[in-house]
This record gives structure tokens, sequence and C-alpha cells, in this order.
């Protein structure tokens, strides 16, 4: 296997009765999502770069090392990785306290990165540490998993599927903690997920499986534009932006955000100036126009160039377009009625404008 310095993953067999022919890279910084329907291998592409499952036809590799290949197999516990299970997995006869200590002891002879305390502070466990796993709620139970799978010191950190056990009122909690602690401790994620409002929150990286198959693999922005893939037929398709805020106006409680290209302004979400965030902009919160509209609601009209379409379902049509004049503008998709994109008669290369909702802009995670 040749070097890399990131996470390289070539799986070919059978897992039970389930078949993976997969083969994909990612770089060693960020969270990469690992994303597809339930039951297309994501679990057990995951078990698999954790050493926990063995495929004869495997080579794995992560920051140089190699995990697995033909001449050799290295043990999940000699693996620099911390996993946070489905539903947590703690060992029911361990506190709180015993379960987090059990990821200290296995990093040992490893230089900490992250304390007990201060798990124990950011993940709010304080309360909880003389409880057993059985007087926990699902929220409460995948906090302690995340907690111990931190304090094993990994340089990889997998995460498979952490809201399934999580009642709906707890999890948006859990993803903050995850977009938070991934960010700040620069630890590398692997993320396995089937909801796409959750992977366009977190990953920066995208690997798209269907069937134990590989789909497509690259940069989030890459894989979520890409008119091609089936991503952009969901309805949850859209881009995620990298912002700065560059104003707050008070009076009306909006929050103006600079991106490649333009502005866009939305509801306050109470960042201060400078801050730097990401935005999540649904496809179908866009309209398209040849010439700005007078008399609208809507707040933000970007122009921009139209680089593609696709029509799909007989009856939908998806553009991409891309904002300002230039070449390094932000890729926006946006999704009308076939009727209006012919109607419009709009062709590539051809400039417009772009209709954004401001109520309609989701603020993900906020950086300094």
């Amino acid at each position: 296997m040749s070097a890399n310095t990131g996470l390289s993953v070539v799986l070919r067999g059978a897992v039970g009765g389930f078949a993976l022919d997969i083969a994909f890279t990612a770089p060693a910084t960020g969270v990469t999502a690992l994303f597809g329907p339930s039951g297309s291998g994501k679990t057990s592409v995951l078990r698999c770069v954790a050493g926990l499952t063995r495929l004869a036809q495997g080579e794995i590799g992560f920051a140089g090392e190699t995990w697995q290949d033909t001449r050799g197999f290295v043990p999940a516990h000699r693996r620099p990785i911390g996993y946070v299970f489905q539903d947590a997995n703690l060992f029911s006869h361990l506190s709180v306290a015993e379960n987090l200590r059990f990821g200290l002891r296995r990093a040992a002879a490893v230089a900490p990165v992250i304390g007990f305390d201060q798990v124990v502070d950011r993940l709010g466990l304080a309360t909880l540490l003389a409880r057993s796993p059985d007087r926990l709620s699902g929220g409460e139970r995948q906090r302690v998993g995340i907690g111990r799978a931190l304090l094993a010191q990994p340089r990889l950190l997998l995460i498979d599927e952490p809201l399934s056990a999580v009642d709906l009122p707890a999890r948006d909690g859990i993803l903050s903690l995850l977009e938070t602690l991934c960010h700040d401790l620069a630890i590398p994620a692997v993320y396995v997920s089937h909801d796409l409002a959750e992977v366009t929150r977190l990953a920066d990286h995208l690997v798209l499986i269907e069937a134990g198959r590989l789909v497509a693999a690259g940069p989030l922005d890459d894989i979520l534009t890409n008119l091609r893939l089936p991503l952009a037929t969901s309805p949850q398709a859209g881009v995620v932006l990298d912002a700065v805020v560059v104003a707050a106006d008070l009076a009306f409680g909006l929050t103006s955000y600079r991106v490649a290209g333009g502005i866009l302004t939305a509801p306050s979400r109470g960042l201060a100036v400078g801050t730097h965030c990401r935005l999540r902009v649904l496809a179908s919160d866009i309209s398209l126009c040849h010439e700005p509209p007078v008399g609208t609601t809507i707040l933000n009209i970007l122009p921009g160039v139209v680089l593609g379409a696709d029509s799909f379902d007989g009856m939908q049509t998806n553009v991409l377009i891309q904002l300002g004049a230039g070449e390094q503008g932000a890729r926006l998709l946006a999704r009308v009625t076939r009727k209006s994109w012919e109607s419009l008669g709009f062709a590539p290369g051809q400039s417009g404008h772009a209709l954004v909702k401001g109520v309609g802009l989701v603020q993900e995670l906020a950086e300094s």
C-alpha cells in the first residue's frame, strides 16, 4: 500500500451475506461522512476501519501507517481510534465515571490531548458520574460514549449513527457537541449517517455508498453540487457555504454574511461581526430570474451565472448557479419546475439572478 497522509480504504469481500466493493481516500483533517441509505454497508466499512471486522481482501491505512494489507493486520486495540457506537455501548456494570476512565486506560501509553476533567466539563457530565448507564437517557448515554471515545486520545474518531438511539429533543444538542468538539480538538472523524441534514451540518468530505459500492467521494461542495449524483434529486438537496458575519441590523434582527461572490442576509443568530460560520441553503429555497425584481419580500437577490441544469421526474429541474462575475464565486443549487425553467430560456453561461429566502438560511457551526 502506498503512503497516504489521510485515510485510505480498499475493501472487497463479504460481511456475512453482504458484499462490499469499495475504495476511497479521505483527508486526515475535518469530518468525512459515509452517507447512504440504511443497509448500504456504511457501518460495515466503519467496523473494518476500526479493525472490528476483517475482510481477506482489504487494505486500510491512516496517516502513513498501514493497518491492514496482504502482509498483516493491526488489531482494533492497537489502532489509535475512538469509536462512538450507535447505542453508546456502555458497560452496564460500571458507573459513568468508570466508563469514561476505561477510555483513559486504553490510552495509557499515549500523551493526553484531552483530560478527564475537560471531557466532563465539555460534555456536561459532572452530575452523571456516579450513575449507572441504565439510569441515563439516550442523549446522556451518547454523551458518555463520546466522552469515552475522546479519552482514548484518538488520532481518528469513528462515529456510527450517534443519533439513532437519541430522542428528538436531544439530537440537536448532540450534533452541536460533535460540531464543536471536532473543530476545537482538530481530531479527524469519520461519521456514518443516512440523514442528509446531519451530513451537511458536519461533513467536509463526503463518501456516498449504495448497496455496498462506492457511488462518489470528494469534498462536500463538489458532491452536493454534482447534478449527476442522486443527492441532487433529494428533497433536502442544497449546498453548504463558508461565510463570515459582516453586519448586524439590530432594529430588524438581521445578520448579513459574506460568501464568495455576494452577501446573504437572514434572521439573526446572534453572531458577532467577524465570526466565521457555515450556511446551509436548500435548493427549494432558491428562485431564478433574468432581471432583479421589484416589490418582493426576498431579501437576497444575487447576480450569477448558470453553470448547468438537469431535469428529473418529468416535472422538476435542478440548476447550478455560480455567484458573482468571476470563477471563484460560491455555487448554489436551485430547484424549479421544468415549466419555469423552459419558460425562462436560460442556457449554461448565461447571466441571471438567484433569489434566496432569508428565512430559509440555516447557520451551522460558528468559528472564532
